[in-house]
């Protein structure tokens, strides 16, 4: 039995060595078009590798995996996994090492120009004929790691559904002059996307303020609205609305005024003197500035710079991670039309759906 892998990031590689445990004597091949695979897993989580969270949905299938790799983690306090030490190149040396010893064949610097419904691979270093195909590409985010959107031509030419594309867990862009006065600064508040003044989503925690705009994991977390709205032939006009202050009602925020004249003791400096010159000095105004405090948002910084694509190959068309339109063809990762917050969510689903994806090939055979 034959199996291409078509990408060796998260889930490929994860699937490659599900299928060698499973059948030991089959032939396992990963085609990567880069120059070495899991470029996309040494850059995650600012290179130590957030794989998993406690909270994720089968989280303990993908930690046993890892267990069984000989990989240990740790957590945060947010329940965020990484390796123990630290470093993404511990996980991927896991995975490619255990590639080789079970005898799966990784071919870089390959790329697939087309497959079919009789699962023939064609590439640019030849034709592969398969039992099996695993589509495993990653989306459009950060293509230089690797995802270009292939996967998604692929399943449009074997008759399957993409639903809609876009940037997700990304930056935003803002026309507003305060990002930019306010770089490097954070602040924990709470954070409202308005669309034509109508709160579209919500979310407390961290924002950072950067030369283009706002950052961090709130900011990531709301990303999804922003680029629909964006991608839209009319988009509607968009605010980031931040309370400052959760914490302190309106009224709260008055008295404290009244007492100490300004907000740079619960706010810093900076923050405080800007609202403070919005609202002319008046008391009533900053405290509903500091409680609704808007910026304009332009967009998103894009593909390039999003950790994920929202959207993909449609569910509806798998069965578990096998294709209903072409028995044989396995999708898993982010070619799938499946996203989840920041945390570990994401690449937890990557390399569980690549063990699912080997699991059923196996059930198959």
């Amino acid at each position: 039995m034959t199996t291409i892998i078509i990408g060796g990031g998260a889930s490929g590689l994860a699937c490659a060595v599900r299928l060698k445990q499973n059948i030991p004597d089959s032939d396992v091949i990963v085609l990567e078009r880069m120059n070495t695979v899991g470029k996309k897993i040494l850059a995650t989580g600012n290179g130590r590798c957030n794989f998993s969270n406690i909270y994720a949905e089968h989280c303990d299938e993908v930690l046993d995996f890892f267990h069984g790799l000989g990989l240990i983690e740790r957590a945060d306090g947010e329940g965020r996994l990484y390796p123990y030490s630290n470093q993404s190149s511990t996980l991927l040396e896991a995975l490619t090492e255990n590639c080789k010893k079970l005898g799966v064949e990784i071919i870089t610097d390959c790329t697939v120009i087309g497959i079919d419904r009789d699962l023939c691979v064609t590439t640019d270093c030849g034709i592969y004929m398969a039992d099996n195909i695993v589509v495993a590409t990653g989306g459009m985010a950060q293509k230089n790691l690797g995802s270009d959107g292939s996967g998604f031509s692929l399943f449009k030419s074997i008759g399957h559904k993409i639903t809609p594309l876009s940037p997700a867990l990304v930056q935003l862009t803002s026309s507003s002059k305060y990002p930019r006065a306010l770089k490097g600064q954070r602040v924990k508040c709470n954070m409202t996307i308005l669309l034509d003044g109508e709160a579209k989503c919500s979310q407390f925690g961290e924002v950072l303020f950067t030369d283009y705009g706002l950052s961090g994991i709130v900011t990531m977390n709301l990303s999804e609205a922003v680029s629909e709205n964006f991608s839209s032939d009319i988009p509607k006009k968009c605010i980031a609305s931040l309370d400052l202050i959760p914490d302190m009602t309106e009224q709260e925020i008055s008295d404290y005024l009244s007492r100490f004249g300004n907000l740079s003791g619960i706010l810093g400096r900076k923050i405080s003197d800007i609202i403070e010159k919005q609202s002319a000095g008046d008391s009533e105004r900053t405290a509903h500035i500091a409680k609704n405090w808007q910026l304009i948002i332009t967009g998103t910084k894009g593909y390039d710079f999003a950790q994920i694509t929202k959207g993909g190959a449609d569910l509806k068309e798998f069965d578990g991670f096998q294709s209903k339109k072409v028995s044989g063809v396995y999708a898993c990762g982010e070619v799938l039309d499946r996203h989840f917050p920041c945390g570990g969510f994401n690449l937890n689903f990557a390399f569980y759906s690549g063990i699912k994806a080997a699991d059923q090939i196996t059930e198959k055979n």
